[in-house]
């Protein structure tokens, strides 16, 4: 792990536009990056552990962060990915001590990383980061209410032509779009089981959506929005 790297003009852009900085005035921006650092971690590291103490939370820069729980037997739980601008753990501010989740790289991966007491600390001084910090939990919450609504109200298929519907670059006729990621972490960012997301895929071909590895093909948008597949009618 390479600690305390200068931001890159990328990795400077994706941080500011994070909702979590968005519209902050420059005086406290710097002040609350004086209480940050930036690492790069290969795949598969951990970030956090589920019961360790929550010294910090972070901000992904590049790449993706899988956040999941694991049961006594050792099955495991997704709760999400965070993608580049996403915060997590930054709920641990103003609650628990100990991180709730374990947060594992899923490939190459850049963090900004806030210590959390030092955040804290400047979050009593200054309202404007108590503010942005409770909107950032806010906008989590009502993810995760949207994530339990689809889990809840449909289909294994509906969420999979959902998750692609939203991504194809055209509203009608034919598509195409490159996964980001594994497509069994992609199971796990939608609720499902691998094997559970390839018989989605599957049911999929009758409304013409054929997958060759990342890349989906969709031979009509439109199509595909309306049919019986799609929660997006």
């Amino acid at each position: 792990m390479n600690s305390n790297l200068k931001l890159n003009n990328r990795d400077r852009a994706v941080l500011l536009k994070a909702p979590f900085l968005a519209g902050l005035s420059q005086e406290i921006l710097v002040r609350l990056m004086s209480a940050m650092t930036v690492s790069t971690l290969p795949a598969r590291k951990f970030v956090a552990r589920e019961g360790e103490p929550a010294d910090a939370f972070y901000c992904v820069l590049s790449g993706y962060v899988r956040l999941f729980r694991l049961s006594r037997e050792g099955r495991e739980a997704d709760i999400m990915v965070c993608a580049p601008g996403d915060t997590f753990a930054q709920c641990l501010l103003f609650g628990e001590n100990a991180y709730r989740y374990n947060a594992l790289t899923a490939e190459p991966t850049t963090l900004a990383r806030f210590d959390m007491q030092a955040v804290r600390e400047l979050a009593q001084q200054e309202p404007e980061i108590a503010k942005a910090v409770i909107a950032s939990i806010s906008r989590n919450l009502q993810d995760t209410i949207d994530c339990i609504t689809n889990d809840r109200l449909f289909t294994a298929p509906q969420r999979v032509a959902n998750y692609i519907v939203s991504r194809c670059p055209a509203e009608v006729g034919p598509a195409s779009i490159r996964l980001p990621f594994q497509k069994n972490l992609l199971a796990g960012m939608l609720g499902l089981a691998p094997e559970a997301l390839s018989r989605a895929f599957s049911s999929l071909r009758k409304a013409g959506v054929t997958v060759r590895g990342r890349i989906i093909q969709v031979g009509d948008v439109q199509a595909l929005r309306e049919s019986d597949a799609s929660r997006t009618r």
